[in-house]
């Protein structure tokens, strides 16, 4: 077959390498990764990350693991494993659940390895219609302000909001990007910012903290984020810190859009207050550590509160820039709005 490659992810059929995020932007290591247990150890130390992207690598590890002989039984038992590893996450639910049923088919592995690739290649082409849709939003240098990392290695794409930003850049708009850092452990000012200099975006990596003040002072045009899941009424959850910012910007009156794939609403989940949200290592908000060195600023016997996600209601979004189409609030409410075609405004 064709090897699949992407920002985060090479895939040949019969192996699996995912670039380490942890070690980025100083260093860029491939890790093989064969089996569940890697893959369950790397999503929850944030080597592979974003909600596209870890549905995807699960989905090629089954791959992967049935072509090599691994059994239905225990196959299904290991994508169950699988499913469990990041509650908020709904695309690595989605993805598992397609291939639960190819499990005991007749031309098992064949149908599974298929839907696998097809997972893959799924996710290209909705980064690719997300980005072409929020792309005609943007006016020329636009200054914009965006969380976390939604970009090449948050999917198997270009991305979602940074695959928008991505694109606009392409069309010559020269859009100008605020990159929160995105404490504790700085999706933003490590991956985002790497990620702006691959591209030549000319940006400014700033505290969490700074961006009220620069929407204050008119410094923002636009905030675009990413998703890990969105109720069915529109209420969704992303990166802690991302509510803060869409109160921030309706306050200032400036626009405020989710960029994600239809593959991320859960249907089944009615609000924000349904959504799980995932504690993480209190040792991440104590101090820092990692390949590059240790610091610790906290008293150890300090209780730490470590939400990795919030919930920003529906309310205070401008508009839904999915794969389907760009949805305005007036839109949510009728079951599946998310799966009607939609143009602009």
């Amino acid at each position: 077959m064709t090897p699949l490659t992407s920002g985060c992810l090479r895939y040949d059929g019969s192996s699996l390498f995912i670039l380490d995020q942890s070690l980025l932007p100083h260093q860029e290591v491939w890790q093989c990764c064969d089996d569940v247990p890697t893959l369950i150890e790397l999503m929850r130390r944030l080597a592979i990350r974003g909600a596209p992207a870890i549905g995807v690598a699960a989905a090629l590890l089954l791959a992967v693991c049935a072509e090599r002989g691994r059994a239905p039984h225990q196959l299904r038992a290991d994508a169950l494993r699988l499913r469990d590893a990041r509650p908020t996450a709904y695309n690595l639910m989605g993805s598992i659940d397609r291939l639960l049923p190819l499990m005991t088919a007749a031309d098992y592995p064949r149908s599974l390895v298929q839907e696998a690739v097809s997972i893959h290649r799924e996710d290209v082409e909705s980064c690719a219609r997300m980005a072409l849709s929020g792309a005609r939003l943007l006016g020329d240098s636009e200054k914009i302000l965006t969380i976390c990392n939604t970009g090449s290695l948050a999917t198997a794409g270009e991305g979602t909001a940074f695959g928008v930003i991505a694109r606009a850049q392409r069309e010559g708009k020269r859009p100008f990007v605020w990159v929160a850092e995105t404490r504790p452990l700085l999706q933003g000012g490590r991956l985002t910012a790497w990620e702006c200099l691959q591209a030549g975006i000319e940006h400014r990596i700033i505290c969490d903290s700074a961006a009220p003040a620069l929407m204050r002072q008119g410094m923002v045009q636009r905030v675009l984020v990413g998703s890990d899941r969105i109720a069915a009424n529109g209420d969704f959850a992303n990166k802690i810190g991302t509510y803060a910012l869409a109160v921030a910007a309706r306050y200032h009156r400036i626009p405020f859009y989710v960029v994600a794939p239809v593959t991320t609403v859960d249907p089944g989940c009615p609000n924000g207050e349904a959504i799980p949200i995932e504690q993480r290592d209190a040792q991440e908000i104590r101090g820092v550590s990692g390949a590059f060195g240790c610091c610790r600023w906290a008293p150890e016997r300090s209780e730490v509160a470590n939400p990795a996600f919030d919930i920003t209601p529906a309310g205070l979004v401008t508009a839904w820039i999915l794969d389907s189409g760009l949805y305005l609030p007036e839109d949510i409410g009728p079951q599946s709005w998310w799966q009607r075609k939609r143009g602009q405004p």
